[in-house]
């Protein structure tokens, strides 16, 4: 008799999860099943799960095809498994390809081709949020955001939307989803739509996929120019629909306690917030060869900003920028200094200049340090006057870091405000203004 055995949080129950067990079912004669614990979810980074345990394990006894379910608690439970049951073959999604290899020293592992399409009506009979997301663009930061959106519940990334055809189908080829030549189509089987294209088509794509009545997350820099922040997001508000920017330090827990140390008062009034984020970029990629959109402000600025508008706040008395430009006329260095009524800051960054890349918060009493990388903030300290009174400070930072932006635009559009704070939209319209500053001066940019 072979033994089949596959894992699974099966969380919000739907047709993926029911064909995945119908096909491990075809696999052998006995089917076990692991039902992931809440505990362990969180564990292994999966945000956002719905449902209790025991509904999932119901769900799952529901469809009929499970001879045996068990429950997985911790790491490293799958190899005592497959060795106390007597396992012949390990399956699971093809989603996860690769990432369970070591288990064929124990028996037969089988990667089951996903499904990729969930059905909405199914969906909006069971009364789901689950929500099918669709892409637009195909370049490195959507290759990173579809395994960070599998540890999303409550999201399925459907599909992708490219121009160019060719990209959207090596694409979709790649990650197990649909290609769409034509835009309509695209947005009638999506219910969210993630941007990730060229910085200066966002406006556009925003615009469009609001007016198709989508909520829309996109990356940053979100639009060039204060006047599109500030119509994108108020067309946003009018028709109850979410907008949001996704600059992921912005979502980090650990960002999140950094502020709110910061702001507690313990180390007094912040008088001034130095930042700095460089790394040394390809040569070849778009970012130092794009010469109207490239360069280290348009790349990197969103991130140097963030912290000094949290903390000082959007009313800036004066700013400057200082470049060091590449021969193509592109910044690779750029120096932003900032003056408020009471402090100062100061934000670097750059693609073509190495440089000590942290995050320094002054203040009346003392100040707080993260060294880099301080946009994935997972460690930082609080220092004094009195050096034996220093606090340390840690927080786990799960992956690319895109599932938290992730999980917070799925819980705005569930109804949650509890989010908002993270980046505001006043935030967002600043950070705008700003980048429209940077390429009027150093870019002769204008788009009206």
């Amino acid at each position: 008799m072979a033994r089949v055995i596959t894992y699974g949080t099966f969380d919000l129950f739907h047709e993926g999860h029911y064909r995945l067990l119908q096909r491990a079912k075809a696999l052998g004669d006995y089917l076990i099943v692991g039902v992931t614990t809440e505990a362990y979810d969180k564990a292994r980074g999966k945000l956002n799960v719905v449902d209790s345990l025991v509904t999932r394990i119901e769900n799952v006894k529901k469809t009929g095809f499970a001879d045996e379910i068990i429950i997985e608690e911790t790491q490293g439970q799958k190899v005592n498994d497959i060795r106390r049951f007597h396992i012949d073959i390990f399956a699971i999604g093809s989603d996860w390809t690769g990432a369970f290899d070591y288990l064929k020293d124990y028996c037969q592992v089988m990667y089951l081709e996903r499904t990729k399409n969930i059905s909405s009506t199914m969906l909006r009979e069971q009364n789901s949020p689950i929500q099918r997301i669709g892409i637009i663009g195909t370049g490195r930061i959507a290759e990173r955001f579809i395994p960070e959106a599998r540890l999303v519940s409550g999201v399925s990334t459907q599909g992708v939307y490219n121009p160019h055809l060719e990209s959207a189908v090596r694409f979709a080829q790649k990650w197990e989803i649909n290609a769409y030549k034509e835009i309509e189509a695209f947005y009638e089987a999506s219910d969210v739509i993630y941007i990730a294209s060229p910085h200066e088509t966002h406006f556009g794509y925003i615009q469009s996929a609001l007016a198709h009545d989508k909520h829309v997350l996109c990356e940053k820099p979100m639009v060039l120019e204060k006047h599109q922040a500030d119509e994108l997001f108020c067309y946003a508000k009018q028709h109850n629909l979410i907008l949001l920017e996704g600059i992921k330090t912005a979502y980090c827990p650990g960002f999140h306690k950094l502020l709110g140390i910061a702001c507690s008062g313990t180390i007094g009034a912040i008088r001034n917030v130095e930042t700095c984020f460089t790394k040394l970029e390809n040569p070849q990629y778009r970012e130092l060869t794009d010469t109207r959109y490239g360069g280290s402000f348009t790349e990197l600025g969103s991130y140097v900003m963030l912290p000094i508008l949290k903390l000082l706040g959007k009313k800036y008395t004066s700013i400057r920028f200082d470049t060091i430009n590449d021969e193509n006329g592109l910044d690779i260095f750029t120096k932003i200094s900032l003056e408020y009524p009471s402090g100062i800051a100061t934000a670097t960054c750059g693609l073509g200049v190495k440089s000590d890349g942290r995050l320094l918060i002054a203040g009346t009493k003392g100040y707080i340090v993260a060294e880099a990388p301080w946009w994935k903030t997972a460690y930082f300290e609080v220092h004094y006057e009195d050096l034996d009174k220093t606090e340390k400070y840690s927080e786990t930072f799960l992956g690319d870091g895109l599932r938290y932006e992730i999980s917070d635009f799925l819980s705005m559009i569930n109804g949650s405000s509890s989010s908002e704070f993270k980046l505001t939209r006043g935030e967002s319209i600043a950070l705008s203004e700003i980048m429209e500053i940077f390429l009027r001066e150093k870019r002769g940019y204008r788009n009206r």
